[in-house]
């Protein structure tokens, strides 16, 4: 995949890659976390060297659900969109509710092309619905 993407391949690449595919959605830290235990001499930059570089490749997708933290996940290409839980943050991935990429078809494009569309679905995860104290902090 790297090669591919005319992407050299080195030993951060690879495990960013890997963890964000064993961790979909996770966080910067998180995923820094995960790639030390690999890799524990990695800096920080070069973690957000590696996902910056995979994102303009298009092998990552970069997605920021609003007051959150930047998240990236490994399925890209397609028109999925996502849940988002109020209470825990929880991301989960869903695909587009009807026809190939029925979204891209904006009431009025004001003259641009229009290639992509993100739609946030937001609420309670099924966890947190059945916990009083998650639909207080909602």
């Amino acid at each position: 995949m790297l090669r591919k993407a005319a992407l050299r391949v080195t030993r951060p690449r690879v495990a960013v890659l890997s963890a964000v595919r064993a961790h979909p959605h996770a966080d910067t830290d998180s995923i820094v976390g995960v790639v030390r235990r690999e890799l524990p001499k990695v800096s920080r930059q070069a973690v957000y060297d590696v996902l910056r570089a995979l994102t303009e490749t298009g092998l990552l997708r970069r997605i920021q659900p609003m007051g959150s933290v930047a998240r990236y996940e490994a399925r890209v290409g397609d028109n999925h969109h996502h849940l988002a839980c109020r209470s825990c943050d929880a991301i989960v991935d869903v695909d587009c509710a009807v026809g190939v990429a029925p979204c891209l078809a904006a009431s009025h494009a004001h003259g641009f092309t229009i290639d992509e569309a993100e739609v946030i679905y937001w609420g309670l995860c099924s966890s947190c619905s059945s916990d009083p104290a998650a639909e207080q902090n909602s």
